[in-house]
């Protein structure tokens, strides 16, 4: 905490200067069969410092929003061309997330602080690949080198 509160009053300090840092933390929690090659994504816990907040439903809708959206680009979301012509054609071979791969859970905590408000629109899904693919390792030793991840995961198997 002591870290976000000195990096936050530094952004301050920038006198002519507009900068929006926006720190975040995200946990995931996984199982994972290496034998065939199937993810369960139990919980995504999130910690959001964005200063002041108008809106906490808002950010709290933002964070769960974004990590559903890198859930569903992390695993399956893939265009492939050959000989000049993309592959996928529609939903049925371009997969997004589905209900069976959602989260069971997804935890928002919000940092109280007296700093400026920052943005929540992009921040929150960048760290969502990072955090599954960690957690996949942490899980089975599989490390993820490339996404999307559900090929490689039956590959291992």
């Amino acid at each position: 905490m002591r870290c976000l509160k000195t990096f936050s009053l530094f952004c301050n300090y920038c006198i002519n200067r507009c900068s929006g840092i926006n720190n975040l933390l995200r946990v995931c929690e996984v199982s994972v069969d290496p034998s065939r090659g199937t993810l369960k994504i139990h919980r995504f816990v999130s910690a959001v410092d964005c200063g002041q907040v108008a809106n906490i439903n808002g950010v709290k809708a933002q964070v769960e929003g974004a990590i559903q959206d890198g859930i569903s680009a992390t695993l399956r979301q893939e265009i492939t061309v050959n000989h000049g012509q993309v592959e996928q054609s529609n939903f049925h071979d371009y997969r997004l997330l589905r209900i069976n791969d959602a989260p069971e859970r997804i935890d928002v905590h919000i940092v109280d602080n007296e700093f400026p408000p920052t943005g929540m629109g992009e921040p929150p899904y960048p760290p969502v690949a990072p955090a599954l693919c960690n957690a996949i390792f942490a899980a089975c030793g599989i490390r993820i080198k490339r996404l999307p991840i559900a090929n490689q995961l039956k590959q291992n198997a």
